[in-house]
């Protein structure tokens, strides 16, 4: 279906390579279409046991195109689609990906996700419903949206909102990345191999799928000290608040280095969607199921990305890189309750998303 998805059955294990090296493997809608063909295949075949997520190696070795699993979705397509369609064919996007989401999420068979290298936004999206996730010293985790006016979606709402203290409510905010100790630590990974091990822990998934668990933890190595737990106890204190203008009155008056590096961090970040990512974390804990915190993010993405925020943070970030949004609102204040309560609002019926 698509060169940016090596698909293959490698013994009794379906594997999907990423294989968009200079985009670092980068979501296309081609690509996530692959991927949920391959999967519906593979799961009622009694001869695949298993599924590996991977990136494919840059075909000339150049280490610079191997340095991510997957950066994310197709930001300029979806800016694209903000300025040219109404939004359409990026509400289409989201609506299919997270279809791919939440199909990893319910797939019944183990999945492993090698979260080696950039593993951000969609990247995140297809690694966290896992049952296997494995990262290693080269791993870089972030949700890193709110930077260029969008919020954590691909199921961000579930898995940030669950993880101990208020560590969630931190990265959605500040798009703080986490090395591959970090992810470990948070619980976003389940495993830390050497990368000298992943080649083997593939080899030897794919030949006895049923020994997983066994197979990565022989070749676990113990992680290095998380830096972040040391700011553990600050994260929660200084985030404990669902209310954007609480944390940064918390942080305005700690004062200290901790508080003030991230206080400069929220000051480029969009208010509106931070505010939105709070609402997200705070209304996902109140779900029944991954599917139901799925059909909030698409209501809250296929509206955010009409917003004025989304153009212009992709511009000034990836497009112009003058690092200088003009925000709108400018300020948390002036995004109301009402502003929210119209992004988080019911679709009609028949625009409302549903799984597979």
């Amino acid at each position: 279906m698509t060169d940016d998805v090596i698909v293959a059955r490698t013994g009794a294990a379906g594997t999907l390579s990423l294989n968009r090296p200079k985009a670092i493997h980068a979501l296309t809608l081609e690509m996530v279409h692959a991927m949920i063909a391959a999967l519906l295949e593979w799961r009622n075949d009694p001869a695949v046991g298993a599924v590996m997520i991977d990136h494919a190696a840059a075909p000339d070795g150049d280490p610079k195109l191997s340095r991510g699993f997957c950066a994310g979705g197709d930001i300029a397509f979806l800016r694209n689609s903000a300025l040219n369609d109404g939004g359409v064919s990026g509400a289409k996007f989201f609506y299919d990906e997270y279809q791919l989401n939440h199909l990893l999420m319910t797939y019944g068979k183990p999945v492993v996700a090698f979260m080696d290298g950039i593993t951000m936004g969609g990247g995140v999206g297809i690694s966290g419903p896992a049952t296997f996730r494995v990262a290693t010293a080269n791993t870089k985790l972030a949700m890193p949206e709110t930077g260029i006016g969008l919020f954590p979606d691909v199921g961000g709402g579930w898995y940030l909102s669950r993880l101990k203290g208020r560590l969630g409510q931190y990265l959605a905010l500040t798009g703080a990345r986490l090395d591959g100790a970090e992810c470990v630590w948070a619980g976003l990974a389940t495993h830390y191999l050497p990368v000298e091990n992943l080649g083997e822990a593939k080899a030897r998934i794919a030949a006895d799928t049923a020994a997983i668990p066994t197979i990565l933890r022989e070749l676990s190595a113990v992680p290095p000290e998380p830096g972040i737990a040391a700011h553990a106890e600050d994260i929660e204190r200084l985030f404990a608040s669902d209310r954007y203008e609480d944390i940064l009155a918390a942080l305005e008056a700690d004062g200290g280095e901790f508080a003030q590096a991230t206080l400069k961090t929220l000051a480029t970040k969009s208010p509106q969607t931070c505010k939105v990512a709070l609402r997200q974390l705070a209304t996902s804990l109140t779900l029944p199921d991954f599917a139901a915190n799925m059909a909030m993010e698409y209501r809250v993405g296929s509206r955010v990305l009409l917003r004025p925020d989304f153009a212009e943070g992709v511009r000034a970030v990836i497009v112009d890189k003058d690092h200088a949004p003009k925000w709108s609102p400018a300020t948390p204040e002036g995004v109301t309750d009402d502003m929210l309560d119209e992004i988080f609002a019911p679709l009609g019926a028949a625009d409302e998303w549903k799984p597979l």
